[in-house]
């Protein structure tokens, strides 16, 4: 919300919350509907848009701008997002695309992954400028916002690890968290090989090449992960770890396991 002064009844000032209006651009009705009513509930006033033309019409109502990259018909939200930098250069600018990867090299504040980036991504990217706007810093955690994507294009059923080469932790999902009966919040910065001795001998190389030789590693047995099968039963796992540049821009490593079959009666 945007603050404004306004006199009181006891001849005082009271700070008056002016809702964020948003400009919301989309050559899909639908996107836009859904869009829309989830940022209202949120107390936001959103302006639709599912052209250039009817988007740069509306450029001197709004606070915050959330274009679509890709429009259809040769159009990009891009063109929007320069001619607002040029009018209302305050105006933050929010793209949201199909791929993560794309360096676009435009005048937009931030990037969000279209198709996978939740509401959730978008109401905080939306709040964090409205701090910004009132002169309040901004804190972004690019392991969780950044490494939770790779969790999702991953699956959920997938014990998920992110560490550098050393074995220090910077990002686990739930999964690990769960079959390592520990919350995520407790791993970042720990290293792997100092909290979990037991694992050194079999992980410890096998990190130091993968992100050394930007190799991947394929391992089909249960060797050195934790918490073995119960009695009674055979656990077929895969075991992945291929190489990422982290957002400190050290060569990592995505350490991942899946089960591919359970077996009981063994």
């Amino acid at each position: 919300m945007i603050d404004k002064n306004e006199p009181n009844g006891s001849g005082g000032l009271q700070v008056v919350a002016e809702p964020v209006r948003v400009l919301l651009l989309d050559d899909h009705p639908e996107n836009l509907l859904l869009r829309s009513t989830i940022l209202r509930k949120w107390g936001y006033l959103t302006e639709t848009a599912t052209t250039v033309e009817e988007a740069e019409a509306l450029l001197d109502q709004i606070d915050i701008a959330v274009l679509d990259y890709h429009l259809g018909a040769g159009k990009f939200g891009t063109e929007v997002a320069a001619k607002l930098r040029r009018q209302h250069p305050e105006v933050p600018i929010i793209i949201l695309s199909a791929t993560l990867e794309r360096r676009f090299g435009g005048p937009e504040d931030m990037h969000l992954l279209k198709g996978y980036s939740s509401i959730d991504d978008l109401v905080t990217a939306l709040r964090s400028f409205e701090a910004k706007r009132r002169g309040k810093p901004v804190v972004v955690d690019a392991r969780d916002f950044f490494y939770s994507r790779i969790n999702m294009a991953m699956g959920e059923d997938v014990v998920l690890e992110i560490l550098n080469g050393d074995g220090d932790w910077h990002y686990v999902n739930e999964s690990c968290a769960r079959l390592l009966e520990r919350p995520r919040e407790w791993f970042p910065g720990r290293n792997m090989f100092v909290e979990m001795p037991e694992l050194a001998d079999d992980w410890r190389e096998i990190l130091r090449t993968v992100a050394a030789t930007r190799e991947t590693y394929i391992d089909r047995t249960y060797r050195g992960l934790l918490n073995l099968p119960r009695k009674g039963e055979e656990w077929v796992w895969n075991v992945l770890a291929f190489p990422i540049t982290l957002h400190n821009n050290e060569t990592g490593v995505v350490l991942t396991a899946r089960i591919l079959q359970r077996k009981s009666g063994i």
